[in-house]
């Protein structure tokens, strides 16, 4: 990932690089169909983010996932 897109995640969210890489460390190896972990990453996420997260939008980020309707190019989804 390009410092850029770092900078954009940043200016979005106020999440900071090393948190995403803290993160991004922490998953690997992690099996992300998985709703537990799919539930912990989201936790996570919300919690650096400072945002709150309905269990209805929760569920359906879980269903996005198992079903690989995330977007795989992430440069286009901050913008």
């Amino acid at each position: 990932m390009s410092n850029n897109l770092f900078k954009q995640i940043e200016k979005k969210s106020k999440v900071k690089k090393e948190d995403l890489m803290n993160l991004a460390k922490s998953i690997q190896g992690k099996n992300l169909k998985d709703e537990d972990n799919l539930r912990k990453l989201i936790k996570d996420i919300a919690k650096m983010a400072g945002k709150e997260v309905s269990k209805e939008k929760e569920q359906k980020i879980i269903d996005a996932v198992k079903k690989d309707k995330v977007p795989k190019n992430l440069d286009k989804f901050v913008k």
